[in-house]
């Protein structure tokens, strides 16, 4: 394609609106129904999501992670703590995430702090993934890299023939809870004068505003 045509790529965008009289009290409670509605319309993988983070120094980054946990407590995925993402919110524990629902012209935004889960949390949700997906957490050092492909299956099965059943919790692997600050809810509307309702934490509870598109 050539950036030429870029100017003139544009969907216009018409929704039912986005009222304040018409959310949740909470951001988590508006969120558990955006997230059923969003399986409902039978989205792919409606769980994915933008986690954003940044270094010490400021350098960002951002990458596709799926959701595995939420209440009110926070938004929890799991990744090993040697990755990128986990050397940044070593540095700096904030992250923003990004649920982008395009086919429902909806958005939604979080950003907050970020802890570790409980290590017996994280080793409940390891043991539930598939067998696979517990050796490779073992073979991949995420984020560094590897000679060859070759190298990467070769770890893979001999990590295999070490645990043929039940393959340990690995020290370098675990959950991460990114507790709201904010979360914004995006409703695409029509001449790009969508609705924004942003939830704001002031302890005890949420202040609700309206943002310009």
């Amino acid at each position: 394609m050539e950036s030429t045509s870029l100017p003139g790529l544009r969907h216009s965008y018409e929704g039912e609106p986005l009222l304040e009289s018409d959310v949740a009290a909470d951001p988590i409670s508006q969120f558990a129904i955006w997230f059923h509605e969003a399986l409902a319309a039978g989205l792919p993988e409606p769980n994915a999501m933008i986690v954003a983070t940044a270094s010490a120094g400021g350098r960002p980054s951002a990458r596709t992670v799926l959701l595995k946990g939420y209440d009110e407590t926070g938004f929890v995925f799991y990744t090993n703590y040697e990755s990128r993402k986990g050397r940044d919110l070593a540095e700096n524990a904030r992250a923003s995430l990004v649920f982008p629902w395009h086919p429902i012209r909806r958005q939604v935004r979080v950003e907050g702090s970020v802890v570790k889960v409980p290590h017996e949390e994280s080793a409940e949700y390891f043991k539930s993934r598939p067998y696979g997906s517990r050796i490779g957490a073992w073979a991949s050092r995420q984020s560094a890299v590897v000679r060859s492909r070759e190298e990467l299956d070769a770890r893979y099965a001999e990590l295999s023939a070490r645990w043929p059943e039940d393959p340990p919790v690995p020290d370098f692997w675990g959950g991460f809870r990114v507790i709201p600050s904010e979360v914004e809810f995006w409703q695409g509307q029509l001449d790009r004068m969508h609705d924004r309702l942003r939830y704001r934490r002031i302890h005890p509870g949420w202040v609700l505003e309206r943002l310009a598109p």
